[in-house]
């Protein structure tokens, strides 16, 4: 995530996160106001990937990625990064059950083209839909979860090459290859596919 003045510091959240995880619910309700921003521009950057009249608003992609994150089984909270990258699997996940609730026509749909920072994932016939992405990675999950995370982290959650090593505990080096393996994944299944989708 991007590191900024206006950001509460990680040391700050990370403790609210394991205080959350320790049964403190006062916790919880201090949690919100320190990663409001962090999660609207988390939200801004994926709906960046979306059609300009979406019906689905930032502010309500956050709001309904706080409430699945604060309701249910509390998760064992490790750091901040932590709680991003599982905030960006959330997003992910609502923003394509959004499409799909809507019938959204599976070639790019209005969707714009979708990058995972900077390395674009468009094809032949145009933008690659996130219901496609999304169908792709968990595709690449059951053959290779470890870069289908790298992905996810990465293009939804925004985070950079080191928070990604941290959360997924390897090297940066690793990270960085197993984007490009990724990517290079990606464009053969999806846009190269047999179905030839893009």
């Amino acid at each position: 995530m991007v590191a900024s003045a206006y950001y509460e510091p990680a040391e700050g959240i990370t403790a609210s996160l394991k205080q959350w995880s320790g049964g403190d619910s006062q916790a919880l309700d201090g949690l919100f106001p320190m990663v409001y921003r962090e999660l609207h521009v988390l939200a801004e950057k994926l709906m960046k990937h979306e059609r300009v009249n979406h019906t689905l608003q930032t502010t309500a992609l956050v709001h309904e990625a706080f409430l699945s994150l604060s309701s249910g089984q509390k998760p064992a909270w490790r750091s901040r990064t932590h709680f991003f990258a599982v905030a960006a699997r959330l997003m992910r996940h609502i923003l394509v059950d959004h499409a799909r609730s809507l019938g959204r026509v599976r070639r790019g749909g209005g969707a714009k083209k979708l990058s995972i920072n900077g390395m674009d994932i468009v094809g032949e016939n145009g933008p690659v839909d996130i219901i496609l992405l999304n169908d792709a990675l968990d595709r690449l999950a059951e053959i290779d979860e470890r870069k289908a995370r790298v992905v996810e982290y990465r293009f939804f959650g925004g985070l950079s090459v080191e928070e990604t090593a941290e959360i997924l505990e390897v090297s940066q080096p690793t990270v960085i290859l197993d984007t490009r393996l990724a990517k290079a994944w990606l464009y053969d299944n999806v846009c190269r596919g047999k179905r030839n989708e893009c």
